[in-house]
């Protein structure tokens, strides 16, 4: 999958280039104009009215969305943002995976990065759209991570669709009554003026001739009646009656089943097989070697599972073989004492405070690599005839998939079909295409349809981490207290350019942030909110400190430095008044609190934990607040909020991926545990609709809890925790903390 990081200037002026040619020509491909492949997405009378929208006679709207459903919901907002701008009946809406086509890339990813906020002419709208179209048709780009549904796709490229259909049916009906289109209004997919009325369903065919309008005229925000309000899930009735088909769900005539082992050494590759060692197991029916990996293919999965388990194989483990955890991090050391590194962040001149201070605070943070544990494992089930290939897969990129399973057996996209279902869980990692190049690669040895399905311990040792990362901190404090110098170095290990994740929203006037270039042979991949992940542990840990060495309390001093970021401090405010901050707690129980902005969304969570005397950690609730401009569906944001919490929970608590002799050494989970639902904490969540931009919700729940427990721990055990998982350090309360001998309360 090509790396959203690598939208660069130069791709955008080239595509531009292209788009230019190809308004020469004549040709408009924006995404409110493109018809091309339409077929493909209808049923019976069905028409489309642009890209992402299409009506059937009976009125029935329905949004082709470019975003695959792994559990988020956003699938569900966008249609709501959709009906809000058409008008439509909330009944009559719903939404249809867009086909992993070139046509249905999704431009308003380009948008977003590139362009942000900026208002465009509605002149250049043609150019704009066409050059975005070229950068996601020529990138892959039909990506669904990076929190981009709402913020991105529904606001550039769905309300403005629904904007345009709706002025179309407008239109036709004005044409037909002679009426001014002003003078018309629309509700519950009725279109009338005076006595005189007609359902989309009746217009849409006339309207489907027209062409859209290039900058229709939004809804303003105060008009909105759906967006806003709480709507059931459409895609949660087929996961309560077990009808909702998962890529593992999929079941074809003549299918077979593979399993995989793969080069227990990142970098290693296949050095002998047995084929014989298993001829006499039951159901076995071919062994295909790969280049770095073997799998038996049998009529059942745990025939080809053990089969898998009992064949002879050697791996050459290749130029890794001696790499580790402790290698790693050591190399991290070394690259932070001999690189100043780039600037992400330069303010003031905080150089030379630091030079000139009787004290400066310092502080060594560091975070290990992470799996991304899916419920469902890896897997692809594909068949390979007449040069023509189909997959059937869970994919956050269905469209990159085509590729790969293009490029994996050496035929030409058109030639594949992709088809994406239910994801138990992908959090980055089904953005990665390597078992559906498997899959694809082991079907071609075969004339059936073939499922590949990874174990837990092929899915957790064979992933694509998050990256380990280790910084450093100095930090003066003034005669109040407050910090007047901020500097902070990490390793930067290639998984993104540097982004928003290490700044700070305190008002501290001399800041130097900076990124040390490094690298390591370990896969890594986008986790559930990148970056913010290992920086908020890193930053509102560092800051807590920072509160504690001042002697002031934690939640006023991140107040006091949030003056001039309101919309961070009423969020800050927000989840310590409805966590009662401040309030007595029982003997051995503490808060702790964090904020972090991230996807445009600010997050600020409150964790009451408690410590026994063993040393057991407890995280009996969370309040959390989240300012994400406009919660379009606040069931959604809560849901998404809590399950951000639980995903945090369970790294913070856990979490590690450890390599030893370039191998992962935990397999599943009882060596990489998960917070189960005895363990869960109580959960709060408060949404503030301030109306500013709109944020994204399904990655910014994950990075303020580990700061805000390990923060809560340190009140009761006097430990700073600087790395992370915490089950790796011996905490025990400090005396002030253990409960009266009475075993009464304080």
């Amino acid at each position: 999958m090509a790396s959203i990081s690598k939208i660069t200037r130069r791709v955008f002026m080239g595509a531009g280039a292209l788009a230019g040619g190809g308004l020469l020509l004549g040709i408009t491909l924006s995404p409110n104009r493109l018809k091309l492949h339409s077929d493909s997405v209808l049923d019976g009378d069905e028409v489309n009215l642009n890209t992402w929208v299409k009506v059937s006679p009976d009125s029935q709207v329905t949004l082709i969305t470019p975003h695959s459903e792994l559990g988020q919901g956003s699938n569900t907002a966008l249609a709501m943002m959709l009906a809000e701008e058409m008008d439509a009946d909330w009944d009559l809406v719903d939404y249809t995976p867009a086909p992993a086509l070139p046509e249905y890339a999704n431009t308003g990813l380009g948008k977003g990065f590139l362009m942000g906020d900026t208002s465009i002419p509605s002149f250049l709208m043609p150019l704009i759209d066409f050059t975005l179209y070229k950068i996601g048709t020529t990138m892959d780009l039909q990506v669904t991570g990076g929190s981009t549904a709402i913020r991105f796709t529904g606001e550039s490229g769905i309300r403005r669709a629904g904007a345009a259909a709706r002025a179309m049916m407008v239109n036709v009906a004005a044409e037909r009554w002679d009426v001014d289109p002003a003078e018309i209004s629309v509700t519950k997919s009725v279109v009338s003026h005076g006595a005189k009325s007609a359902t989309f369903g009746e217009l849409a065919t006339d309207a489907a001739k027209l062409a859209p309008p290039q900058s229709p005229t939004l809804k303003d925000r105060s008009k909105f009646t759906l967006v806003g309000t709480s709507q059931p899930r459409r895609d949660i009735p087929a996961k309560v009656d077990g009808s909702a088909v998962f890529g593992i769900d999929i079941d074809l005539p003549g299918m077979v089943y593979a399993a995989v082992k793969q080069s227990p050494v990142f970098g290693g590759s296949v050095k002998s097989v047995d084929p014989a060692s298993i001829g006499k197991k039951p159901g076995v029916i071919k062994v295909v070697q790969l280049e770095d990996a073997v799998a038996v293919v049998a009529d059942k999965y745990w025939r080809a599972h053990m089969a898998l388990n009992a064949l002879q194989v050697t791996f050459d483990d290749g130029p890794h073989a001696n790499v580790s955890s402790q290698q790693i991090s050591e190399s991290y050391e070394e690259a932070l004492a001999q690189n100043a590194g780039s600037a992400d962040v330069a303010e003031g001149d905080a150089d030379s405070v630091l030079a000139d201070a009787a004290e400066v605070i310092e502080a060594a943070y560091a975070v290990p690599f992470l799996a991304h544990a899916t419920m469902e494992p890896m897997n692809c089930t594909a068949v390979v005839k007449d040069g023509q290939c189909d997959v059937w897969v869970g994919s956050q990129n269905p469209l990159a998939d085509r590729s790969h399973a293009a490029e994996a057996i050496g035929i030409a996209p058109e030639n594949v079909t992709v088809h994406n279902h239910y994801m138990g869980g992908g959090f980055g990692r089904r953005a990665r295409g390597d078992y559906v190049k498997q899959a694809v690669r082991i079907a071609a040895e075969l004339d059936r349809p073939v499922k590949l399905i990874w174990s837990r311990e092929e899915d957790t040792q064979h992933d694509y981490y998050r990256p380990a990362v280790s910084n450093r901190f100095k930090a003066v404090l003034g005669d109040d207290g407050l910090p007047r110098a901020w500097s902070n170095r990490y390793v930067n290990v290639g998984q993104n350019e540097p982004d928003e994740a290490p700044e700070i929203p305190y008002g501290i006037a001399n800041q130097d942030i900076r990124n040390v270039s490094t690298s390591q042979p370990i896969p890594i991949g986008p986790w559930r909110s990148v970056g913010h992940t290992q920086h908020s542990f890193f930053n509102e840990s560092f800051i807590d400190e920072l509160s504690h060495r001042a002697d002031q309390d934690p939640f006023e001093y991140r107040r006091r430095l949030l003056t001039d970021s309101p919309r961070h401090k009423k969020v800050l405010e927000t989840a310590a008044e409805k966590a009662n901050w401040g309030a007595p707690l029982p003997a051995g129980r503490a808060r702790g609190i964090a904020i972090e902005q991230s996807f445009d969304s600010i997050v600020a969570q409150v964790a009451e934990v408690s410590l026994s005397d063993t040393g057991e950690v407890k995280v009996h609730k969370v309040c959390a607040a989240i300012d994400c401009g406009t919660a379009i569906n606040p069931n959604s944001v809560e849901a998404q909020i809590q399950s951000g919490i639980i995903y945090g929970l369970t790294a913070a608590l856990y979490g590690e991926i450890t390599i030893a002799g370039g191998r992962v050494e935990q397999s599943n989970f009882h060596d990489y545990r998960m917070v189960q639902l005895k363990d869960a904490p109580i959960m709060e969540v408060h949404i503030i609709n301030s109306g500013e931009k709109t944020g994204g919700c399904g990655e910014p729940g994950t990075p303020p809890i580990a700061p805000a427990v390990a923060n809560a721990l340190f009140v009761l055990s006097g430990e700073r925790i600087r790395s992370l998982p915490i089950r790796a350090h011996k905490l025990r309360l400090k005396p002030s903390e253990h409960p009266p001998a009475s075993g009464t309360s304080t």
